[in-house]
């Protein structure tokens, strides 16, 4: 609807539901046609793009976009307010799982929406899979195994419990952005060899993995093990190739 009226909005800024660009609209809505008093309304690091915003809003408003944008704009409050008391029914559900949510929220890219998927579909028990890898199978999260005139085929992944495995994957996109942490270093590592798409998938068995063993154990947390895990243990097994002996990755050269 914007673009009908020649307005580049969505051009200069990046969240079209934030805070300025939600006034600007507002101010459209009530008849103001100005350019200049339009960008005006920017906020923040937005006012460091004020010629390009004046520019994205020069267009021709007529009162039937203005109409039209009334409607969207008082749906998309509507809608947040229904979201509003979703999440407050949600947090009441959940509420007797409080000290859950929060240890899951420690992993990197899990945030509460995440823990609450991670709540409702699992459980507050791991007891139904009896290790790791039948949790990880379950949410099909693990690489396919097929098997064709003993010839190994493609090891996709298979289709199933959407939800789940929707919500770890994108934690994992989350866990590669952070900073310093073994997610971020495992996602690097195999992003280079494998591209970003398996990398995640590999990143979000591995956030799996961890929750199977938080809530195995209610006394167990969460430990970072760093971003330099991966080159820690490179350099002792080229310790352990130059003197003899064996590596453990939590212990050292043996």
């Amino acid at each position: 609807m914007l673009q009908d009226a020649n307005l580049k909005l969505t051009s200069v800024v990046s969240d079209i539901q934030g805070v300025s660009a939600q006034a600007i609209l507002q101010a459209l809505v009530g008849g103001e046609s100005d350019p200049l008093v339009l960008a005006d309304l920017a906020q923040g690091r937005l006012r460091t793009k004020l010629p390009a915003l004046e520019a994205a809003l020069t267009g021709r408003v007529r009162e039937h976009h203005r109409f039209l944008l009334g409607e969207l704009l008082r749906h998309l409050e509507h809608r947040g307010q229904c979201l509003t008391t979703v999440n407050a029914r949600i947090a009441a559900l959940t509420a007797p799982y409080e000290a859950i949510i929060q240890r899951l929220m420690a992993l990197p890219g899990v945030k509460r929406h995440t823990a609450e998927v991670i709540l409702a579909e699992v459980g507050p028990n791991v007891t139904p899979w009896p290790s790791a890898k039948h949790l990880a199978s379950w949410a099909c999260l693990c690489p396919g195994n097929r098997l064709s005139a003993n010839k190994r085929r493609s090891g996709k992944t298979r289709r199933g419990q959407k939800w789940l495995r929707a919500a770890l994957v994108e934690a994992a996109w989350a866990a590669s952005r952070s900073r310093d942490t073994y997610l971020a270093a495992q996602f690097q590592r195999l992003r280079a060899r494998r591209g970003a798409k398996r990398a995640a998938v590999a990143v979000a068995h591995s956030i799996l993995t961890i929750v199977y063993h938080l809530l195995a154990d209610p006394n167990v947390s969460f430990s970072e093990l760093g971003g330099d895990y991966f080159q820690a243990i490179f350099l002792a097994n080229t310790a352990r190739r130059a003197r003899g002996g064996f590596v453990y990755p939590e212990i050292g050269i043996i």
